[in-house]
């Protein structure tokens, strides 16, 4: 079965989105680690408001390994309303997201990404459809801002892999 695997960059403090420079910059490290994630990945799932974001995004954008991925990967997309701008490989999410990630997790492929998307995050976590979680943890504490882990039953995970960087960044992969 393929796992849901979810990439997050956040704060010591957990904040997942504020504006700011507050995550550390680990450059070469923190490529390597994103390339490593996505390595494995050939569908990734996204909340509207990311999706709205990034389609103005990373069509247009050089940065690499992330945007030949994103761009050639299926995006399944949770969404009530029409997609547009149309996004090559994007898919709306028609069907309740629980239904449609466990009918996503028996096809074959690769592993299925979650990448930014807190509210989708969250409600996969609270629905038990998180199989990995892959964090970066930037040295900084921000204070306020939207968080991924908010709420909710406890939920233990395993440390299965710790890197740190040059900058005091932690890169943790967690599995159920």
């Amino acid at each position: 079965m393929r796992k849901v695997v979810l990439y997050h960059l956040m704060s010591l403090d957990g904040i997942a989105y504020e504006d700011g420079d507050w995550l550390a910059d680990d450059g070469p490290q923190l490529v390597a680690y994103l390339s490593r994630v996505i390595a494995t990945q050939d569908d990734v799932l996204l909340g509207r408001g990311t999706y709205d974001y990034w389609a103005g995004h990373w069509p247009k954008s050089d940065f690499q390994p992330f945007a030949g991925f994103i761009n050639g990967t299926r995006k399944h997309v949770v969404t009530s309303t029409p997609l547009t701008p149309e996004w090559a490989g994007s898919t709306p999410v028609t069907i309740p997201v629980r239904d449609h990630v466990t009918a996503l997790k028996q096809r074959p492929g690769g592993d299925i990404g979650v990448h930014g998307s807190i509210e989708l995050a969250r409600s996969l976590l609270h629905a038990g459809l998180l199989d990995e979680l892959r964090l970066v943890v930037a040295p900084a504490v921000v204070g306020h801002g939207r968080r991924v882990f908010e709420g909710g039953d406890v939920r233990l995970w395993k440390l299965t892999d710790l890197e740190k960087g040059k900058n005091g960044t932690l890169f943790l992969s967690y599995s159920r």
